[in-house]
């Protein structure tokens, strides 16, 4: 297909300074939109959380490690249940067309980005229209007791009963801290939509334009508190086809490629200008099935699901070779409480259309909704697809095949209307084991759309919750074992892969960090 040259986007953007450093990245998917408190997709966080704002604590680059941000220092109490920050000293937010600071950042801009989710009478808690994702699917406002702000440069919050991730939780996207005079500006103005579209905050970049579904731009941020970075204008063009991104990075019409297939890897490794970086990311692929519809209620079915499923032909056709390891437990083997206990589903037809048909099914039609493009969990959806299709026919259920654009993908999915989901999968986001479970197959996440699956289990659920409130690290590997085996038995997804992360860049790019957290943060990368 003719591919759209970025050319003449490099020449505009460098026009009037002679020395400008500027980046394009190919990137899979548009975002969902910059009001990122909304969102849970990665390419959201990557163009909004990653690139506009920063939160109280963050993640240092390449590691699961947390470390100082917007808060400079913080304490946490005995009993684990008061977190006092200090927060970090003249931090400016951006100055645009659209709004110009009259102030730093401070504890106010704290407090009113955790009270605008957190307490139904705030004047803007109404203003997201697809809710919050994160707080609800991950119990934040029973966790939370109180923010308070105790002067201009220190916020203390209360929780209502320990949590052992709260700190890493904090420096997630959704914790992102946001300016309370450009809500208040908003607010005074009637255009509270307008956050969702012309974001503010303190990050490295700042928002300029975004061409839907075609790219969006930033600027340098010159008041970065981190320091200014080293690229003066940043491109994301949004690329879903990975064979497009592959081409365009080849004519270096980007510097950066997102989420190459992992059997485009050896040929790319062979080419001088290129580089590409890989990591063992927190990732996992599976296909929800929604619990919701019968006969998808019946555990029986679930499971014949799972068996009908030949899983390694997957791998080696999908992924190939080193690409992924076979997806057991909901979360990868590096990560405490990995249940080794559980043996895979082997894929065995006969066994599963012994269980249909101990079910009372037969001619079961199922609707399978999946992505266009590529991701950093899913090199080919279609093919993936087509293989389900093909494996569950052999066993007597016929599998119609939806085939969405991103956004439409996750709308439709929250709201239940597949029977089958091929998403993409899950990235952790901080390193915890939480982090895959309570968003992800918790009883909230079922009630707010985002456990894609609806499954609401009060076994699983009491053990998670426990795991989640207790500092002891071989009590809480215990609980997730617990709760892994009864996610296992009950069959609420097919897990299909942890797939090794693969990121492409031109050679003389430097100061770009893969993360095993699937963040892509470009302010410190420079253009050699």
């Amino acid at each position: 297909m003719p591919i759209p040259r970025l050319i003449p986007l490099l020449l505009a953007l460098g026009s009037g300074t002679a020395l400008a450093q500027n980046l394009v990245v190919c990137t899979e998917a548009s975002p969902e939109g910059f009001d990122i408190v909304q969102y849970t997709g990665a390419v959201t966080a990557d163009a909004s959380g990653q690139t506009v704002f920063n939160r109280l604590a963050d993640f240092r680059p390449g590691t699961t490690e947390v470390v100082p941000s917007l808060a400079q220092s913080w304490e946490v109490s005995p009993d684990g249940l008061t977190y006092t920050f200090h927060l970090r000293p003249d931090v400016k937010f951006h100055t645009t067309d659209y709004f110009k600071p009259t102030r730093n950042f401070n504890a106010d801009d704290v407090v009113w980005t955790f009270q605008r989710p957190l307490d139904p009478k705030h004047p803007w808690h109404e203003s997201a229209a697809r809710g919050y994702a994160y707080f609800d699917a991950m119990g934040m406002r029973d966790l939370i007791k109180s923010v308070d702000k105790v002067d201009d440069l220190t916020v203390r919050i209360t929780l209502n009963h320990p949590e052992s991730p709260f700190l890493a939780d904090m420096a997630m996207d959704f914790a992102s801290i946001y300016s309370a005079e450009y809500g208040d500006q908003l607010l005074a103005a009637g255009k509270q939509g307008q956050l969702n579209n012309l974001p503010i905050g303190t990050g490295p970049f700042v928002f300029n334009r975004y061409a839907k579904d075609a790219q969006v731009r930033f600027r340098a941020n010159p008041d970065y508190f981190g320091g200014k970075p080293k690229i003066d204008n940043l491109v994301f063009a949004i690329t879903p086809d990975s064979n497009v991104r592959l081409q365009k990075i080849r004519r270096n019409e980007c510097q950066i490629a997102l989420y190459p297939k992992p059997s485009d890897v050896p040929g790319l490794a062979q080419d001088k200008n290129l580089a590409v970086d890989s990591i063992d990311a927190l990732l996992t692929t599976y296909v929800a099935l929604n619990t919701r519809h019968k006969p998808l209620d019946d555990v029986r079915v679930r499971q014949a699901i799972n068996l009908a499923f030949d899983k390694k032909a997957m791998l080696d056709a999908v992924y190939g070779p080193g690409a992924a390891t076979p997806a057991i437990n909901p979360y990868p083997a590096t990560m405490l409480g990995y249940n080794k206990d559980i043996a895979d589903w082997p894929h065995d037809p006969e066994r599963a259309r012994a269980l249909l048909k101990e079910a009372g099914v037969e001619n079961l039609k199922l609707t399978l909704f999946t992505r266009n493009g590529s991701s950093s969990t899913i090199p080919n959806a279609a093919q993936m697809a087509q293989m389900l299709q093909s494996d569950l026919a052999k066993v007597g259920i016929t599998l119609e095949i939806r085939t969405l654009e991103f956004g439409e993908l996750i709308k439709r999915i929250k709201a239940g209307e597949h029977d089958l989901s091929l998403y993409g999968g899950w990235a952790g986001d901080n390193g915890d084991p939480d982090n895959f479970l309570s968003p992800n197959l918790s009883c909230a996440a079922a009630k707010s759309g985002e456990n894609h699956a609806f499954w609401c289990d009060q076994s699983f659920e009491a053990l998670i919750q426990e795991a989640r409130q207790t500092s002891d690290s071989a009590k809480r590997a215990e609980l997730y074992r617990k709760a892994t085996s009864i996610f296992h038995e009950q069959a609420p997804w097919i897990p299909l892969a942890h797939p090794k992360l693969f990121n492409v860049r031109r050679s003389n790019i430097q100061g770009y960090t893969i993360s095993p957290l699937t963040k892509n943060n470009f302010a410190d990368v420079q253009i050699q």
